[in-house]
């Protein structure tokens, strides 16, 4: 059976809620699917033209918050709803601060923030590229200093059931399980 394109089963993709403030300090967040880390300290997101994508360009800066088991609700509203028509941190009821590190907000019921600097945005390909400066945890969410995802229980959008999921526990270690495959020279 044949898949329409648009409806490609790509997995992860991520739930991430993207941050900025527009040109009044009012904040504002958009749910965002397509995106990754890009490198070291730097992640992409691919967007359309949006509140969101207006007030980055004038900042300079974003925030970016993983979306979880817990905060599914708000962070399926963050994408149903647009900036331009009501004050959606208003309306979902989150709590806001100032980023110390970027001019952005750190939406507190989030337990994971990453703070973000513009490197570049091309309006014509919507392509977001942010230098990572600083990362938020709270300590819930850690183990020995790091993120634990058994704790954070991070979700991602399946676009083929149009559903969020949790991502699961871990089935293997990376850079190690394959080297039994490898052979000796």
């Amino acid at each position: 059976m044949e898949i329409p394109a648009k409806k490609a089963a790509i997995a992860p993709e991520g739930v991430y809620i993207i941050g900025t403030y527009d040109e009044n300090g009012q904040a504002n967040a958009m749910n965002v699917a397509w995106g990754s880390q890009s490198d070291y300290g730097e992640v992409t997101f691919f967007l359309g033209k949006h509140k969101t994508t207006k007030n980055l360009k004038k900042t300079g800066a974003f925030t970016v918050a993983f979306g979880t088991a817990e905060t599914v609700t708000i962070s399926d509203y963050f994408g149903v709803e647009t900036g331009n028509r009501v004050n959606k941190i208003e309306k979902a009821g989150v709590h806001v601060h100032k980023s110390a590190h970027v001019n952005a907000p750190i939406i507190e019921e989030y337990p994971l923030t990453l703070e973000c600097l513009v490197t570049s945005y091309d309006d014509e390909t919507g392509i977001l590229v942010g230098k990572i400066v600083s990362e938020q945890a709270d300590e819930a969410i850690l183990t020995d200093g790091k993120v634990d995802y058994d704790k954070l229980k991070p979700i991602i959008f399946d676009i083929a059931s149009m559903s969020y999921r949790v991502i699961g526990p871990v089935v293997g270690k990376a850079f190690h399980d394959g080297l039994s495959l490898k052979k000796a020279d």
